[in-house]
């Protein structure tokens, strides 16, 4: 949790520093909140350790509405004070979440194995928008990079596993669509991939690694100032 807790706060750090603008320059802020429906494919599962060694193909559920819910939460700096209006960056929490399948819990032999309290991405990404004449819609697109934070629950013969880790390392990219219904008011919608690399304790010191690729349609509503 220690090592969770540094990683955080360093990647925070220095995206505020990014975020702060020049003194007396000009800077659009936007602040998000979204939410939506998100799946993930197929992944292999390799468990390596002290016990009989094993891999396996895991099929995902989303259950994107179920408790606790999908969702995220992103803020903007668009870079007018740099002349370059059309270019931001962003710092971007989402709270993914995946779970096995009846299938892959019925061939491994586990009673339960879930990142449902998220796979907790978070990333600093560049975005690019791209304003249309007399249009009050705006595509953009955007790619970027970060840490994931799974919550671990895993149950099987051998133990139990049920915390918070690093995983790993989170790509990201996203592409949509948003509408400005008043100077400080606007909603979008878009497509959002993660490609995350997950590399975690479980238990009897065993570790386990699958790559878990979160797609998802959202929805969201974004404060301008």
């Amino acid at each position: 949790m220690s090592k969770m807790l540094s990683l955080l706060s360093g990647a925070i750090g220095a995206t505020a520093i990014v975020f702060l603008p020049a003194p007396g320059a000009r800077a659009e802020m936007e602040f998000s909140i979204y939410g939506g429906a998100q799946t993930a494919p197929h992944s292999d599962v390799t468990v390596s350790g002290p016990t009989a060694p094993t891999s396996f193909n895991a099929g995902w559920e989303g259950k994107s509405f179920a408790a606790p819910p999908y969702y995220g939460a992103r803020a903007i700096w668009w870079m007018d004070n740099l002349n370059r209006p059309n270019l931001g960056v962003s710092l971007d929490f989402t709270h993914a979440k995946v779970y096995a399948d009846d299938e892959t819990l019925t061939e491994t032999g586990w009673d339960h194995f879930e990142f449902t309290d998220g796979i907790n991405l978070l990333t600093v990404n560049a975005l690019y928008r791209m304003p249309m004449e007399n249009s009050k819609f705006v595509p953009y697109v955007g790619a970027g990079v970060g840490i994931n934070i799974p919550h671990v629950e895993v149950i099987r013969p051998s133990g139990r596993t049920w915390d918070y880790q690093v995983g790993g390392m989170t790509l990201q990219a996203q592409a949509g669509v948003s509408y400005q219904m008043t100077e400080r008011w606007s909603v979008f919608a878009e497509y959002k991939g993660n490609y995350s690399f997950v590399d975690v304790d479980i238990d009897s010191g065993d570790r386990l690694e699958t790559d878990i690729f979160t797609n998802a349609v959202n929805l969201g509503v974004s404060f301008h100032w």
